[in-house]
């Protein structure tokens, strides 16, 4: 956890530094921020640093609910399409549970540490309509990927291309985990999460590179 966090937090502070702010670029700094807030979390949660678990857990929840909207608006802006309605849907539906985590004191049942992953035991009412949202947005982002790069330019089509390979780096090991051990189930965000440093590092050695502007010194 620790050492994805550093990997995350670099990889932010590389894009941020050496690369022009564009809408492109803030989503990319956003989205690594957040991975790297997430990592974080789950550190202090199983470690017991700081304030309660409780606290660190809510964190890290509002933190990832976010990952998918701004994936979908990273997409829209690699390909130059601005269909403005999904990602208008997308950030309310994130916003709308990261609000539920952050001020419901019964979003989290409790927690455990499980060696190299941490189980978030959400609500029972919960969980189902959580993991329904996040799967529903990572699968459209995955598809609105495909679906630009048919007529996009060659350096739009390899950034869109690298943003579903990079969704697949940690949606497929996830997936494999789960198969071979029915019981990561419940540890999935941190299990996916951690797999996400590898979406993290095609994000800034990758898509970053081929799509934004360095600085002027």
């Amino acid at each position: 956890m620790l050492a994805t966090f550093i990997i995350e937090t670099f990889s932010f502070i590389y894009v941020f530094v050496r690369y022009k702010l564009t809408t492109f670029t803030r989503l990319a700094t956003a989205t690594l921020g957040l991975l790297a807030i997430f990592q974080l979390a789950e550190y202090n949660v199983c470690g017991g640093h700081g304030v309660s678990a409780a606290t660190w857990s809510r964190i890290g929840f509002m933190a990832i609910t976010l990952l998918p909207p701004l994936g979908i608006h990273l997409i829209q802006t690699i390909s130059g399409r601005n269909i403005r309605w999904v990602v208008g849907l997308s950030y309310l539906s994130g916003l709308t549970f990261a609000g539920l985590f952050g001020l419901s004191q019964s979003s989290f049942n409790s927690h455990i540490c499980a060696g190299n992953y941490a189980i978030f035991q959400l609500a029972n009412n919960l969980g189902g309509a959580y993991f329904a949202y996040y799967y529903t947005l990572l699968f459209l982002g995955i598809s609105l990927g495909l679906y630009f790069s048919l007529s996009a330019k060659q350096r739009v089509r390899e950034g869109l291309i690298l943003q579903v390979f990079g969704y697949l780096c940690f949606l497929l090991p996830t997936g494999v985990t789960n198969a071979v051990n029915p019981q990561t189930i419940s540890g999935i965000p941190s299990i996916m999460c951690g797999y996400a440093v590898i979406y993290a590092l095609i994000l800034t050695l990758g898509i970053v590179p081929g799509l934004a502007s360095t600085k002027k010194t």
